[in-house]
């Protein structure tokens, strides 16, 4: 029976210490993953203080009164009454002084959200086993979260002092210790008084430039983590916190991309130096950053993530060699992207013409997210090839398992039937749909777009007025009834009001911009309508935007200007018809 008390207890005392540590505070990303792998590291270096520590432990004979108090706080504990089992406990470890009942006293308390019971126990916990690292570590939590920053100047550099083979982990402890702590400048007081004795440590001056950051102290935190890669200059998780909080992102970069030379093997570094790259759109040395990770192997290359990335970046570059070759190695590996790769590959074949090709890796595309849109491009290399019955047939034999699904294959059959000249028919499928969906805000847009081809003005105004009704935060239903207005040049100052509604909503859109310069056009201010399409233009060298500007040169009298725009637009977008009908009527 005396073997009961501590047996037990030690089922009950595996968490450790870990309950009782505060929830992290929000602090950098790539720093706080990198913290945890250094504590992983202290953690594993522990154990066999661990086993020593639970030798020395004292033999407690289990009376009758210990053994009800231990009842009568268990089943309080388990019945949910959380501040009666702390304090029985508490009561229990102060008869007993055995450090695991003041333990489990620190523990239950915690729990109950009862700070001062639980620091009770956790300061008799440490007096009953001085040499108990997680008992010192509980007590710091524990007064960290109080604020009690007079008795942590006394605590926190005994507890560095005492853990000598600990002391790297412990350091890039201290800031976590203080995640409750309300006194930020307190905290960092604290933790430059706790650092000063280990100056010669990265380390220290890691927790330092933490610190500092807190009170966004930066110029503090960077020449503290400054020292800290001087002292340890392959040190990541010191380079890409110091990355993040570079003075702008410009020197961020430099500073990481410098890292990243000198020390080629620093994974993680190379992976956020990639990832940003890409997000600054400087995708060829993204890409030969990746390339990088690719070639030098690990988990992630043999997850097929970095093989994704450079693939999608080959595609962004117009290297479609490459992207095909990493992307069929993506579908073979199983990635979870596969289906993705499926269709781009069938997206690339199909951009080469390659059209039996593009079929089978749309079809290979299984149902989820990327499913409808293989199924949309199927049909539509269908129709190239001339098959438009078969493309058709396709988009009806496709189950939609949302509306919303079923409204865009409504509206790609209709896209397919334009396209192939046939107006009236995408009309009238559109038109069907409405009768089942009468205030569908895209069928409503396509309907009223194409009623405008057929001359059905007041069908347009009336399903544009509608989806604004119903919409009204929609930007280019209004655009498109200004601009309509616009073309037609009838009621122009209500144009106008439409249009300048719509770059309310879309201030940097380059169609509602071309409609708001067409419409000052139209006004007689051609030079303010100059400006504007030159913006719309700059933003996006459409054709149509290209057949205005050009049209407002000619008028300015800077015709060779205009011819310029005209021709290169031509060349880029031989189809267009409204850029080919301007060009007519300004060739004679």
């Amino acid at each position: 029976m005396q073997a009961l008390l501590p047996s037990f207890l030690a089922i009950l005392l595996l968490a450790g210490c870990a309950s009782q540590q505060p929830a992290t505070r929000p602090s950098p990303e790539a720093p706080a993953v990198a913290q945890t792998k250094e504590a992983q590291k202290e953690e594993e270096a522990a154990a066999p203080e661990e086993a020593a520590e639970a030798a020395r432990l004292p033999k407690q004979a289990l009376t009758p009164s210990i053994l009800q108090e231990f009842l009568l706080a268990e089943i309080a504990a388990q019945r949910g009454r959380l501040t009666e089992a702390g304090e029985l406990y508490l009561d229990l470890a102060r008869q007993t002084r055995d450090p695991r009942i003041a333990r489990r006293a620190t523990e239950i308390a915690l729990h109950g959200r009862r700070p001062e019971t639980a620091l009770a126990a956790a300061r008799l916990w440490l007096e009953s086993d001085p040499d108990s690292a997680p008992a010192r570590q509980a007590m710091i939590g524990l007064l960290a979260a109080a604020g009690r920053f007079e008795e942590l100047k006394i605590a926190l550099p005994a507890w560095l002092a005492s853990e000598p083979r600990q002391l790297p982990g412990n350091l890039l402890r201290l800031n976590r210790l203080f995640a409750r702590g309300g006194d930020r400048m307190a905290v960092r007081e604290i933790v430059e008084l706790a650092t000063a004795p280990y100056l010669d440590l990265p380390e220290a001056h890691f927790a330092r430039a933490q610190a500092a950051f807190e009170v966004r102290d930066l110029p503090a935190a960077r020449a503290s983590l400054r020292r800290a890669l001087e002292l340890r200059p392959d040190w990541e998780i010191a380079a890409l916190f110091r990355a993040q909080i570079a003075a702008n992102h410009t020197e961020g970069m430099k500073e990481l991309g410098e890292f990243v030379a000198a020390n080629p093997g620093a994974r993680e570094a190379r992976l956020a130096y990639a990832r940003a790259l890409a997000n600054d759109r400087r995708y060829d040395e993204a890409r030969r950053e990746f390339r990088a990770l690719l070639e030098r192997g690990g988990e992630a290359a043999k997850s097929g993530d970095i093989v994704f990335a450079v693939a999608v970046l080959s595609l962004q570059l117009g290297d479609t060699q490459e992207a095909e070759r990493h992307l069929r190695r993506l579908v073979e590996i199983k990635h979870p992207e596969a289906d993705r790769a499926r269709l781009l590959l069938g997206q690339i074949a199909e951009d080469g013409k390659r059209w039996d090709e593009a079929l089978r890796w749309f079809d290979a595309v299984g149902r989820g997210e990327h499913y409808l849109t293989a199924r949309l491009h199927a049909a539509n290399v269908l129709a190239k090839q001339g098959k438009l019955d078969a493309a058709r047939d396709h988009l009806h034999a496709t189950e939609a398992s949302t509306p919303r699904e079923r409204v865009q294959l409504v509206i790609g059959e209709a896209q397919l039937l334009r396209e192939a000249g046939r107006i009236a028919d995408a009309h009238a499928v559109l038109v069907a749909a409405l009768e089942r969906q009468p205030d569908e805000p895209e069928l409503l847009y396509e309907a009223a777009l194409l009623a405008e081809r057929l001359g059905r003005v007041d069908e347009l105004e009336s399903r544009l007025r509608r989806l604004i009704e119903i919409r009204p935060d929609h930007a280019h239903a209004y655009n498109a009834l200004g601009f309509s207005l616009a073309d037609r040049n009838v009621r122009l100052a209500e144009a106008r009001a439409l249009i300048d509604r719509a770059l309310e909503l879309a201030p940097d859109d380059p169609f509602i911009l071309d409609s708001k310069g067409w419409v000052l056009f139209r006004q007689g201010e051609p030079q303010a309508a100059l400006e504007t399409l030159q913006r719309a233009f700059g933003i996006r060298p459409d054709p149509e935007i290209a057949a205005h500007l050009g049209e407002v040169l000619w008028t300015l009298g800077r015709k060779d200007e205009a011819r310029q725009t005209w021709e290169k637009a031509r060349q880029e977008h031989p189809g267009n018809e409204v850029l080919a009908e301007t060009i007519k009527r300004f060739s004679h």
